[in-house]
């Protein structure tokens, strides 16, 4: 089978317009069914349904929930995009530490994605974000003592 090569910058760049419009259904015809996804938390999920369920209950947990592309590097069919993530946590988000019900509290920190793909879709991704400062910013982890 012939590999596509559509820029992947274009690609990115409509898989983060759908996640800023919570289009579930568009997010998923971007994810390629033998998808590979790794996250912090040693999240580490395989195939299409996995990944998009990850990405969807963050959508729910932060339904303000957006992205925005600071900086992005293409190299062949990968891309790596430095963003920030904002939202306000309205609903329980469930990861690999357990369930955090709701804080009200909006968050914000910056991420980076790198991300290949394949015949159009998403074969690959490894997000990367602090999740100490998550935490800190939900209120479920002390926050150090300033001296």
């Amino acid at each position: 089978m012939a590999i596509v090569t559509t820029d992947p910058k274009v690609l990115a760049q409509k898989y983060n317009q759908a996640f800023n419009a919570h289009d579930e259904k568009t997010l998923l015809s971007l994810i390629a069914p033998n998808a590979i996804f790794v996250a912090p938390g040693d999240v580490r999920l395989e195939g299409k349904d996995a990944v998009a369920n990850y990405t969807n209950g963050w959508l729910k947990a932060f339904p303000d929930a957006k992205i925005i592309v600071t900086h992005e590097l293409v190299s062949g069919p990968w891309i790596v995009q430095e963003f920030t993530f904002e939202g306000t946590h309205r609903a329980p988000l469930t990861g690999p530490m357990g369930t955090i019900n709701a804080t009200n509290r909006k968050v914000s920190g910056r991420s980076v994605s790198i991300t290949r793909y394949e015949n159009e879709l998403d074969v690959e991704t490894r997000l990367y974000f602090d999740m100490v400062q998550l935490l800190s910013q939900l209120g479920v982890m002390p926050v150090p003592a300033k001296n």
